[in-house]
């Protein structure tokens, strides 16, 4: 099912007013670390990730202040769920952390990409061979 598109206008519209944190993030993350390739303001389902590596199935969460909110953190605990029941793997990052200690945001980021499978690397069985040729 196509996302609706108001979600679609909506993804648009938050690529061009990244807060600072996430602009930071993307500056480090459109330089394709280590090689694997992030997309920002992913569409997922309903949802809108900040942050994407397709090769890695992992969708970064950049949290403000906001997220600290029991309310809010029931919401992105369904999300978290939503998106980890499609197979991928969701990492939170706290908007202070990117200020305070980037380095350590980055080798997190590129510890999960690197300890995640990569669609790239599906084991696929060769054709069966009958009586010399490909079936």
């Amino acid at each position: 099912m196509p996302p609706k598109r108001e979600t679609v206008e909506k993804a648009r519209k938050l690529r061009r007013a990244l807060s600072p944190p996430e602009v930071a993030l993307w500056q480090w993350l459109r330089s394709r670390p280590d090689g694997f390739k992030f997309r920002r303001q992913h569409l997922a389902g309903p949802y809108i990730l900040d942050f994407y590596c397709p090769s890695a199935r992992l969708a970064i969460e950049v949290d403000g202040g906001g997220h600290d909110i029991a309310e809010q953190i029931a919401r992105d605990a369904r999300r978290d769920g939503w998106l980890q029941a499609q197979g991928l793997r969701v990492l939170r990052v706290r908007a202070v952390d990117i200020f305070r200690d980037f380095d350590a945001v980055g080798r997190q980021i590129l510890h999960c990409c690197c300890t995640l499978p990569s669609t790239s690397l599906r084991l696929v069985p060769l054709p069966m061979l009958r009586m010399g040729r490909i079936k």
